[in-house]
């Protein structure tokens, strides 16, 4: 039995990813990834303007007149969420939380996969795989998937995303489109990266809040880490240590897309508090025109 308030918020965050899925998602989100191949249709006789490359010429022979070979993409894809839930995504300076922002956007490609008639399933991991909903479609399947996504607790508070990317190899035989989504707040992932690029057609979501790039000035603050529960205290007062917090953020975030980039992830940026549907949008539209490159 769902709780009335979790349900009330299931139908609210459907609601509003529903209505951007109407404006932005549907034909961007089609053009945006392929399907597994393309199948053979039919052959008809050829028109001007067909590919001349297209000509069946046995059919042609036989026929007497040019004839085409027509072929379809096979579209149905299978999408996997693979979601880090770890102590950190809880972290949120905005009106909206990281985890909240995760839920949302992970409602939004369930909802797009769903329009397409796609399978879309979900992997939760933290330090260790905590929950595995395999691809399917239909609407029900979608809800729980939402429904997971805005009330699971994980029971672990760590980050391993090796951990979340080795399951991946050992639960999706076929190619998938893969929703890695994390606030990336990790290191030594990249091999294991790389495998399941091999495989896989990999976007990395990055999801972050201004808070963890750029500090207020607000004299002594003490700061406590999520996952391990350390603290530390630090002086924000300080020009200086803001102006290295900042600095050494930005080069490990810069160093990290750069591996990324080389092994060929794609990488979206989400930020808490802040729109991001143009980004998508963008996003997109980006793949769209280069086309796939798995």
């Amino acid at each position: 039995m769902i709780p009335p308030e979790l349900l009330k918020k299931v139908r609210r965050i459907e609601l509003r990813t529903g209505r951007l899925v109407d404006s932005l998602m549907g034909g961007a989100y089609h053009s945006a990834f392929k399907g597994r191949g393309m199948e053979f249709e039919e052959v008809r006789e050829y028109l001007p303007g067909d590919e001349v490359r297209s000509i069946d010429w046995n059919v042609t022979a036989r026929a007497g007149r040019p004839h085409i070979k027509r072929f379809r993409e096979e579209r149905e894809l299978t999408v996997l969420l693979l979601v880090d839930v770890s102590s950190s995504e809880a972290f949120g300076s905005t009106t909206q939380k990281k985890s909240e922002l995760i839920a949302e956007f992970g409602a939004l490609i369930t909802l797009a996969a769903m329009r397409n008639h796609d399978k879309v399933g979900m992997a939760l991991f933290t330090d260790r795989m905590e929950r595995y909903v395999p691809p399917k479609k239909g609407r029900r399947h979608g809800l729980r998937l939402i429904r997971d996504l805005l009330a699971y607790r994980p029971e672990s508070r760590g980050t391993d995303l090796s951990a979340g990317l080795t399951f991946l190899g050992r639960v999706l035989r076929r190619r998938a489109v893969v929703f890695l989504v994390s606030d990336f707040l990790a290191d030594g992932f990249e091999r294991d990266l790389a495998a399941a690029r091999s495989r896989h057609d990999i976007i990395a979501v990055r999801v972050s809040d201004p808070r963890e790039a750029v500090l207020p000035d607000v004299g002594l603050v003490t700061l406590r880490d999520a996952e391990t529960g350390e603290t530390v205290v630090v002086d924000t007062a300080s020009t200086r240590f803001r102006e290295t917090f900042e600095r050494e953020k930005e080069t490990s975030r810069k160093e990290q897309s750069d591996r990324m980039r080389s092994i060929r992830v794609d990488e979206l940026a989400i930020t808490t508090g802040i729109d991001y549907v143009a980004e998508l949008s963008r996003f997109f539209k980006s793949r769209e025109k280069r086309g796939s490159r798995f």
